[in-house]
């Protein structure tokens, strides 16, 4: 599944600009996607954090078949961002490639193999696997949440 909109999953059809030299989309999120489709890589879901957290404004959550590939997709995105001029850009787990992070500013990108993945389950935690759940306008995100989780808590 490739998608995320505010606060939840959109199609990433809407980037498309070329960065120069890269042969990827112009965007740190593009270019990460481009990537992923170009390894293969499996069930990947972009999630817009704006409003939600300072740490980023986008997360891309995805799954490789086996830490070889984990580890083949986390170093192709590397590669590309660093070409496209997004550097410099961190990366962790590629010791064990049971779960890759690469944080590049704007972006996080985080490449699992699909048993780690589904134990922490970050689409979950922050909240892509709830595209239709909005909270009210100028509702602060810390509030938004306590009332996602006391809607859930009381039915």
């Amino acid at each position: 599944m490739l998608g995320a909109s505010n606060g939840s999953l959109h199609p990433a059809a809407g980037v498309t600009a070329e960065a120069p030299g890269s042969g990827y989309g112009g965007d740190a999120t593009a270019i990460a996607v481009h990537c992923l489709e170009d390894m293969k890589a499996e069930e990947t879901v972009v999630i817009d954090l704006v409003g939600k957290t300072s740490i980023a404004d986008t997360m891309i959550v995805t799954s490789g078949r086996s830490h070889r590939h984990v580890g083949a997709i986390a170093e192709k995105v590397v590669e590309a961002l660093k070409t496209a001029g997004y550097g410099p850009v961190r990366v962790e787990g590629t010791t064990t490639c049971d779960w890759v992070l690469i944080d590049a500013g704007d972006i996080i990108v985080h490449v699992f193999r699909p048993e780690v993945r589904g134990f922490y389950n970050l689409e979950k935690m922050w909240g892509a696997d709830r595209p239709n759940e909005r909270a009210a306008p100028g509702t602060p995100s810390d509030e938004r949440e306590e009332a996602s989780v006391n809607k859930r808590a009381h039915g």
